[in-house]
């Protein structure tokens, strides 16, 4: 692997429960895909992870949603869920974005109960993963190595086989911008690319993105990731066009 860096009858008056949403499932060239897309976590589960994380979540945490790519012979593979994206987020506030917002982001955190007041302990509130994915440690690793996803090839009409697109989780600022991780995948006969993207907009202040980008070529059975970082002035970005 290289690196540029998973009909019963009912009583009457009872209406059915809908049927679970099933993963989206496509195995090709001996890789298997995986994606689930599902509701934001309800309380309980968004409380559990609270715990375990140690901060605050994002105000929609889809905690049940991944994209996975395996490769079945060999072991590897890499998923791509809410959790551990988090987890990568700065919980000592050391890069916590020092502007006006911040307290009145951290103000819209806090929890009242019988009137005691819990804050919310300092972190970065802008949710800036710099989440590569979570490989199996069971499977090969990614080495590093200076080569690049071929963009010529993702550049042909090749027929698209399966495509996807699964949130992570979003938060809106306290209104006053958004952080959003997503990733999107596209399967074509010869090859895949797996876009992971987290992107913050806080208005007035900063345009951020976080890219992980993992290329996968069925023939000769490579995989290559890159992850790239890029920010810049909110008002620099609004001059080029619409933010």
């Amino acid at each position: 692997m290289a690196d540029t860096k998973h009909p019963a009858a009912m009583a009457p008056g009872h209406a059915a429960a809908p049927p679970a949403k099933r993963p989206k499932v496509l195995s090709h060239k001996g890789f298997r895909i995986s994606t689930q897309s599902l509701a934001i976590l309800k309380a309980d589960p968004i409380e559990d992870m609270t715990q375990k994380l140690g901060i605050a979540v994002p105000e929609m945490i889809f905690g049940d949603n991944y994209l996975t790519i395996e490769h079945e012979k060999s072991g590897w593979g890499i998923n791509f869920n809410a959790f551990d994206a988090l987890d990568r987020v700065d919980k000592t506030g050391q890069s916590m974005l020092q502007v006006a917002y911040s307290r009145e982001w951290q103000q819209s955190r806090e929890k009242t109960h019988d009137g005691i007041k819990e804050v919310v302990k300092p972190f970065d509130w802008s949710y800036t993963t710099d989440y590569k994915g979570t490989v199996n440690p069971a499977g090969p690793q990614f080495e590093e190595t200076d080569k690049q996803i071929p963009i010529e090839l993702l550049k042909r009409p090749d027929p698209i086989i399966f495509f996807d697109e699964v949130d992570l989780y979003e938060d809106e600022l306290a209104d006053n911008g958004i952080a959003l991780l997503s990733c999107k995948i596209r399967v074509m006969p010869g090859r895949l690319l797996l876009l992971a993207r987290f992107f913050m907009r806080l208005d007035n202040v900063l345009i951020r993105l976080r890219d992980t980008r993992v290329y996968v070529d069925f023939e000769t059975q490579e995989v290559i990731r890159e992850y790239q970082a890029k920010e810049s002035e909110y008002e620099k970005v609004r001059q080029v066009g619409p933010c």
